[in-house]
């Protein structure tokens, strides 16, 4: 079977949702996706079904248990990890980065270097500045090209030195959507003596994401930017996991993954995040069997995930284009991002703009009052936007099409927006 959207459309029940007869359509999807039936299902079950705590010795909590085995299979299935236990989940990318900074900072001296990007969310960016604030350790700022949009390729050269521990770098930006040459980064980043901490919240609902390959140390994610529940996923290399110390109440597992899950986790969100991977699985196995051949060094849902992943990429590069190609043709209209025709496979299809003489929120409060969700402001890309220069200018317009978005759904927005700006 090819790529049928209206099939996965189906999987999706709010997408059929018709407020005052307008139907939705979700552009806001870079700061959260709509779940399948699957998950939603999976998370009732187990608020049903498995309502207690771990480790115990009756049915309800062995089932916990076998979701917490489960979940850690799953994620180290779409992220190719060499094992469960490299797996750590938490409340959300922010917290587990916030939490597990504390335990890299014991590794680190006064006088020692860390690198952000100023293209980053702020995410990976204030857990580090407030680390180098209690640990006296001095940051150095990685540039993007204003211009391009992207990092020059000699940018990160420019600010390593013998004193850098710490790369922190964005997969890709919540956002312009410039996808960074990780692979390069990370290459250059551990030559040099450093770690390299990634924020994939945006890039792992679009693009194949194998961490052995990226060459990285971490890497975090959040399964509500997948099409999965409110859930945190950090993934560490498992020698580099082992040297931390954790930050624990006593009684907690010594061990990883368990001794980074802070407390009592959201096992309804685990479950989800099964179904959410297993949705993927399915994708890959009914819809992208052309992709398989690439990724004939896997075996079974791990396969058909990253074959589903590049085959959903391919579809939303389209959207993308007919979204750019559409805003350029526009009055007013200046577009923030990588809009090369050649160029789209270098972004995911997260766009923004600004409207001239026009403030962003209420072209977002139009648009929504014809059931069109977009995002406006800075997206909590701090850096970014004053790097922009549109901080203070109350930011710019977002729209986020994922692969359950389709073309007549770029061209109503299209032609609300017109009449919005005309």
């Amino acid at each position: 079977m090819s790529f049928d959207v209206e099939m996965i459309r189906s999987r999706f029940p709010s997408l059929s949702t018709i407020d005052n007869k307008l139907p939705r359509i979700y552009f806001d999807n870079p700061g959260g996706t709509q779940v399948t039936q699957s998950v939603v299902d999976s998370m009732t079950e187990c608020l049903i079904e498995s309502n207690a705590n771990v480790q115990g010795t009756f049915v309800t909590s062995k089932r916990v248990d076998s979701i917490f085995e489960n979940v850690h299979l799953a994620m180290a299935d779409m992220l190719n990890a060499k094992s469960p236990n490299e797996i750590v989940f938490g409340q959300n990318m922010t917290t587990l980065t916030m939490h597990l900074s504390r335990s890299i900072g014991r590794l680190l001296e006064p006088g020692d270097e860390i690198v952000l990007s100023r293209m980053d969310h702020d995410a990976n960016v204030a857990p580090w500045l407030l680390l180098a604030r209690d640990m006296e350790l001095k940051v150095r700022w990685l540039p993007f090209n204003s211009e391009t949009y992207e990092i020059d390729a000699d940018a990160l050269d420019k600010v390593l030195t013998d004193r850098t521990r710490l790369v922190c770098i964005g997969a890709a930006s919540n956002l312009i959507g410039t996808i960074n040459d990780v692979q390069s980064i990370a290459a250059k980043a551990k030559a040099a003596g450093a770690m390299i901490y990634v924020d994939a919240v945006q890039s792992v609902p679009h693009l194949s994401t194998d961490v052995q390959a990226l060459g990285c140390d971490f890497l975090v994610c959040s399964a509500y930017k997948f099409f999965g529940p409110h859930q945190g996923i950090l993934w560490g290399r498992a020698e580099l996991l082992q040297r931390l110390e954790p930050y624990k109440v006593r009684p907690a597992p010594e061990k990883i993954p368990g001794c980074f899950e802070t407390g009592t986790q959201s096992h309804e969100g685990m479950a989800g995040t099964i179904a959410a991977v297993d949705y993927f699985s399915w994708l890959g196995e009914s819809m992208a069997s052309g992709y398989h051949q690439k990724y004939d060094y896997f075996n079974g849902r791990r396969l058909f995930v990253h074959a589903a992943m590049d085959c959903l990429f391919d579809y939303e590069k389209t959207l993308a284009r007919r979204l750019i190609d559409g805003l350029d043709s526009l009055p007013k209209i200046r577009l923030h991002g990588v809009t090369a025709a050649d160029a789209t496979h270098r972004r995911v299809p997260t766009v923004l703009f600004e409207v001239k003489g026009a403030c962003p929120d209420v072209i977002a409060e139009k648009l929504g009052a014809q059931n069109i969700f977009v995002w406006s402001g800075h997206m909590y890309a701090v850096e970014a936007a004053r790097y922009l220069g549109i901080y203070d200018s109350g930011g710019a317009v977002r729209v986020g099409p994922v692969h359950y978005n389709t073309a007549e759904e770029i061209d109503t927005f299209l032609n609300a927006l017109e009449d919005i700006v005309i």
